[in-house]
């Protein structure tokens, strides 16, 4: 068996962060080989996801990146067993790592695409090989539970936790990140079950709509009249329901949603809406 020095087991150290006795072990089960001795390592990470495979993640973050012009925004979900990791410099590292590479390879639609990609943070590595060193460095239950992305006039909004992430798709020539932030930020905090009327139930809009109609002509009022009288109606109905187009916008409740858009020449598309442990 070869000597393991303490200059090789410093060097481990220095290479992986991780404990001097493990690096010492690992190397000593590689007799004395660095490359096999990280194989080994990594390993030993995956048994300790295995181990650990039915506990509870409720913890995590979410992780968002916009291209500089607009057109492209990606949304990463990481999630994990504890408080202090999912704020921890090493996920939020790992986690930033990864939605570069998202943005980068707009051809990548899975997670297990996500993690053959090249590491940005160690040339000659994967992305999946930095994530078994993170989790044999912090050794408790990591996932990379899910990714999405939009194109378009496209915008995101991470709450200040990191735990509650929008990402919102428009329509339209201009891509001002203002709004579009701003879009996804009422998102955050409104909760709107649908973009527009079109995402609710047609059997529960139709029966609202006629019980509307029904009340309206009680009065007896002019047809044109009640038009108009219903549509205001359903507009309230709408909001109450979440539709989000019909909702105040919080950055400015003088204007609903779609006014805002409007005014910038956009049209709300879709939205998605991630919150840790949902």
């Amino acid at each position: 068996m070869a000597e393991i020095t303490a200059a090789a087991v410093k060097a481990l150290r220095e290479m992986t962060d991780l404990p001097m006795m493990a690096c010492k072990k690992a190397l000593q089960a590689a007799d004395g080989d660095q490359e096999k001795a990280i194989e080994i390592l990594r390993e030993e990470a995956g048994k300790i996801q295995l181990k650990r495979s039915a506990n509870d993640t409720t913890e995590g973050r979410i992780t968002i990146l916009s291209s500089e012009d607009g057109s492209q925004t990606v949304m990463l979900e990481v999630v994990c067993e504890s408080a202090p990791v999912a704020s921890g410099e090493d996920l939020v590292n790992f986690s930033n790592a990864c939605a570069a590479q998202l943005l980068a390879n707009p051809e990548v639609n899975t997670v297990e695409e996500l993690l053959t990609l090249p590491s940005q943070q160690s040339p000659g590595k994967t992305i999946n090989d930095d994530f078994m060193d993170m989790l044999n460095k912090i050794r408790e239950k990591i996932v990379v539970s899910k990714i999405a992305r939009s194109e378009g006039p496209t915008g995101g909004y991470v709450h200040h936790d990191g735990k509650t992430g929008v990402l919102f798709q428009a329509s339209g020539e201009t891509a001002d990140a203002e709004l579009l932030r701003g879009v996804a930020m009422h998102i955050a905090a409104l909760k709107p079950a649908v973009v527009n009327e079109g995402g609710l139930d047609s059997a529960v809009v139709q029966e609202e709509r006629d019980r509307l109609v029904a009340e309206a002509k009680s009065t007896g009022k002019p047809d044109n009249i009640i038009d108009k009288i219903v549509d205001g109606r359903m507009k309230t109905f709408f909001t109450e329901q979440g539709v989000l187009v019909y909702q105040p916008y919080a950055v400015d409740d003088s204007k609903t949603i779609s006014q805002a858009l409007a005014e910038k020449g956009l049209e709300a598309v879709s939205f998605s809406r991630w919150s840790i442990g949902d």
